[in-house]
C-alpha cells in the first residue's frame, strides 16, 4: 500500500512523530520535497532528534529511508546529519537518495541572504538555500547529485554554473569564493555516494510487490507553492499531488492519505494567519505545546484550530484520514474556540482566499467547552473526558474526514488508533 503523510496546516503540525509511528509497519519511507529548511522532532526510545532531510523512517531497522528526487539538499548539511544519528548508534545502511535530487549549494545561501536583504516585505525564508536552489532547478542551472559520482564533469558544470550566477548577481561576490564552494562539496562527496541511487526500480517493486511506502511531505497545504498563502510559502509543492513528480510514482497508486493537524495552529515566517493569537492563550499555546521552529529556533506563531484550512485540505489533498496531534496542550483550559469560518466585508467564506485578501480577513470563531484532565496517559478515546471526545468529533464534523490518530504527547506510544 501506498500511503501519503501531508501537513494539513502551516508545516510543524507533528509529521515527524506520526511517520515514526507509521514506519514501524511501513517497507519505505520516502521523502519527497522540500529540503533542510524545516524539521521533524521525533522522541523514541533511542532519544530526542530533530531532522531536517532524512525521513523518519530511519530508526526503524527493517524500513529503507528514501529521498526523492523532488528534494533539494545541501550536502554538507546532510553529512552532518547522518553522523548525529550514527553517533546514536542509528543504522544509516538502508538510506537512499535519488540520483535526480538536487543540490543547495553554498551560493545558495549567498543568494537566499541576499534576496531576502532586497525584499520591501520580507518572506521569512529561513535562509537556508531552498528557494534559489529550486529556481536554478526549474531555470535548468542547477546540479543533481549523481554528479557527484564524476569528478571532472561536476567541475566543468559547478563552474559553469557558478560563473552565471555571479554575472546574474554580482553582488555573491561578497559572501563567498569558489573555493569555498568547491571544498564544500569535494568534502562531502565522498560520504554520500554509497547512498546515491536509482530508486525508480525500488518503489517499482515495493508497488508489484503491495508493500507499505510512506511518502512524507516537507510543511503544509498552507505553505504550498501553488495553493499556500503565496508568496508567504516554500518553493515546491507538499500537497499529496506532489507526490508523484517528487517521488517518481504514479498518483494512482497512492491509496492511503493522512492529513496531519494540529489540536490549533501554528506558523513559522511571515504571511496572513487569521487565527493567530496575541494574547494570553497564544502564549499559553506556544509554552505548553514547546513551539519554537526544530530548525531556526524560532517562536512559532500560534492560535486556533482554522477549520477553512483543513477544509481546504481534505479537498485538494484528498485525505482519507486525519490526525490530530497535541491535543494534550489544549488540556487545562476552560473554553476552547475554533475558527469556523472568515467574515471579509460582511461576506462569509468557508475557504482560504489568496493571501492578498487573507490579509483583510476576520475569523468567525465557535466556542467549545474545554476540560482540565491530563489526558497525556490516555491510550483509548474512550478514555479522554467528555468534553475533549466531543471536541474530536465535531473537527470530524466540520472538516469532513475522520480522524482515526489522535497524539497526546511527544512519545511514540503516545498515540491513541481509533477503529
Amino acid at each position: 500500500m501506498f500511503h501519503a503523510v501531508v501537513g494539513a496546516q502551516y508545516g510543524d503540525e507533528g509529521k515527524g512523530k506520526m511517520v515514526d509511528y507509521l514506519a514501524e509497519s511501513a517497507d519505505i519511507v520516502v521523502r519527497y520535497q522540500g529540503g533542510g529548511n524545516a524539521g521533524h522532532t521525533i522522541v523514541n526510545e533511542h532519544g530526542k532528534f530533530a531532522l531536517h532531510l532524512v525521513p523518519s523512517g530511519i530508526f526503524h531497522k527493517h524500513t529503507i529511508s528514501v529521498l526523492g528526487a523532488g528534494v533539494v539538499l545541501h550536502p554538507g548539511q546532510l553529512v552532518q546529519e547522518l553522523a548525529t544519528l550514527q553517533d546514536a548508534g542509528i543504522d544509516t545502511s538502508r538510506f537512499m537518495i535519488s540520483e535526480r535530487a538536487h543540490m543547495v549549494l553554498p551560493y545558495h545561501l549567498w543568494q537566499d541572504r541576499w534576496e531576502e536583504e532586497q525584499r520591501a516585505k520580507k518572506v521569512g525564508t529561513t535562509l537556508q538555500g531552498i528557494g534559489p536552489a529550486y529556481q536554478d532547478k526549474v531555470g535548468r542551472f542547477g546540479l543533481q547529485i549523481g554528479e557527484l559520482r564524476d569528478v571532472e564533469r561536476l567541475r566543468e558544470r559547478l563552474q559553469a554554473a557558478y560563473q552565471a550566477k555571479l554575472a546574474r548577481i554580482p553582488a555573491l561576490a561578497n559572501y563567498g569564493t569558489w573555493d569555498d564552494v568547491w571544498s564544500t562539496l569535494m568534502e562531502a562527496r565522498n560520504q554520500l555516494l554509497p547512498f546515491i541511487a536509482d530508486t525508480t526500480p525500488l518503489l517499482y517493486e515495493a508497488y508489484k510487490q503491495d508493500k507499505h511506502v510512506v511518502f512524507e511531505g516537507q510543511l503544509g497545504i498552507m505553505r504550498d507553492l501553488d495553493w499556500g498563502v503565496y508568496p508567504f510559502v516554500t518553493s515546491s509543492n507538499p500537497i499529496a499531488g506532489g507526490i508523484g513528480a517528487g517521488a517518481g510514482v504514479p498518483p494512482t497508486a497512492i491509496r492511503r492519505i493522512t492529513g496531519i493537524s494540529k489540536a490549533y495552529t501554528t506558523a513559522v515566517g511571515e504571511g496572513p494567519f487569521p487565527t493567530q493569537l496575541h494574547d494570553e492563550y497564544g502564549r499559553y499555546l506556544q509554552d505548553k505545546g514547546h513551539e519554537y521552529g526544530a530548525t531556526t529556533g524560532r517562536p512559532r506563531a500560534c492560535g486556533w484550530l482554522d477549520i477553512p484550512s483543513l477544509r481546504y485540505g481534505a479537498w485538494v489533498n484528498g485525505y482519507t484520514e486525519l490526525a490530530l496531534m497535541k491535543l494534550d496542550v489544549l488540556s487545562g483550559l476552560d473554553e476552547v474556540r475554533v475558527g469556523i469560518a472568515y467574515d471579509k466585508g460582511g461576506s462569509r467564506y468557508e475557504w482560504p482566499l489568496p493571501a492578498y485578501d487573507m490579509e483583510h480577513v476576520t475569523p468567525v470563531y465557535e466556542s467549545l467547552p474545554g476540560w482540565h484532565e491530563d489526558i497525556s496517559t490516555c491510550r483509548h478515546f474512550d478514555e479522554l473526558p467528555a468534553n475533549a471526545r466531543a471536541f474530536v468529533e465535531q473537527i470530524e464534523n466540520w472538516v469532513g474526514v475522520p480522524i482515526r490518530y489522535i497524539s497526546v504527547g511527544p512519545d511514540r506510544a503516545q498515540t491513541i488508533v481509533r477503529n
